[in-house]
């Protein structure tokens, strides 16, 4: 993990989607050289994420275990798109519905289109967002391109989600924690395997927010599609980087302990307010998510 460090960058936000690209040489992405720091020699979860969002900041050995993943669950790549439907239909509900005007999105991943800060900057322009994550491709990426409007702030932390006291104190410089914050943790939980730890670090972020702040979850499990899942949780932990765990809906519930926990409750991400206008009727993933208040 690096030390913390703060990039606020006022401007614009990013342009188009990103599409993946094919590359045949293991050095780089669409034919960059890596930066330093960056191991193309062994899959990293951010870049795998990448991949199964159809992204092009990935390389041949994170496609390789995707590659191998989706063939034992091909229903991961509809969960990976159905948990970042969550992500912007909460913000959108937050900013648009919840007059929430800052967001602690920890565990950002690799830039993408309708990133937080531009999902909630659309609405509000003053919204001031700052994203957490500690791999360096991720920070080369948002140093570059997480640009906020004038009139709000966006911030990149280099981070671990494992040491909430420094992220706490680093996001005080973007953030005012005497109003209300929405805290992001979105795929990001289940990289904390043992409960007790997971359960401290919540609970950590949590007490230094104010009333009137929102926690966002989202965390795999094996209770949807099981089997499946389970066997391809096993080979990325294996295989991958970081490894990873599942957690049942009545875990991830008890994350939310003491807060009110927002209708439609703990649900596969693509049940969560889904908008059926533009997707029809949804079809369950084995990614739960859930949105709380704090009292």
């Amino acid at each position: 993990m690096g030390h913390p460090e703060a990039t606020v960058a006022p401007g614009s936000g990013i342009g188009a989607n990103s599409r993946r690209r094919h590359v045949t040489d293991s050095s780089s992405v669409a034919g960059r050289t890596p930066p330093p720091g960056i191991d193309t020699t062994v899959p990293h979860s951010a870049r795998f994420w990448d991949y199964l969002l159809g992204g092009k900041d990935n390389y041949p050995v994170d496609r390789a275990v995707g590659e191998q993943v989706l063939r034992i669950d091909p229903d991961l790549r509809d969960a990976a798109r159905a948990d970042r439907g969550f992500l912007l239909r909460a913000v959108r509900y937050l900013v648009g519905e919840r007059g929430i005007r800052q967001l602690l999105d920890i565990g950002t991943g690799l830039p993408t289109a309708n990133n937080t800060h531009e999902v909630a900057q659309a609405t509000a322009p003053e919204c001031r967002i700052v994203y957490v994550d500690n791999d360096p491709l991720v920070l080369v990426h948002a140093r570059a391109l997480l640009t906020s409007t004038p009139q709000g702030a966006t911030a990149y932390l280099d981070a671990d989600v494992r040491d909430p006291d420094k992220i706490l104190q680093e996001a005080a410089d973007t953030l005012d924690f005497n109003q209300p914050v929405a805290l992001m943790l979105l795929g990001i939980v289940n990289y904390i395997i043992d409960d007790a730890e997971a359960h401290t670090v919540v609970k950590r972020l949590l007490d230094a927010l104010p009333s009137g702040s929102y926690l966002a979850i989202s965390h795999p499990t094996a209770e949807i599609h099981g089997e499946a899942v389970d066997a391809s949780m096993r080979h990325w932990n294996e295989h991958g980087g970081t490894p990873i765990r599942h957690r049942t809906r009545q875990q991830v519930i008890s994350f939310f302990d003491g807060l009110e926990l927002l209708e439609p409750g703990v649900v596969s991400c693509s049940m969560w307010r889904p908008n059926t206008s533009e997707i029809g009727v949804p079809v369950e993933v084995h990614q739960y998510c859930g949105l709380a208040r704090k009292p």
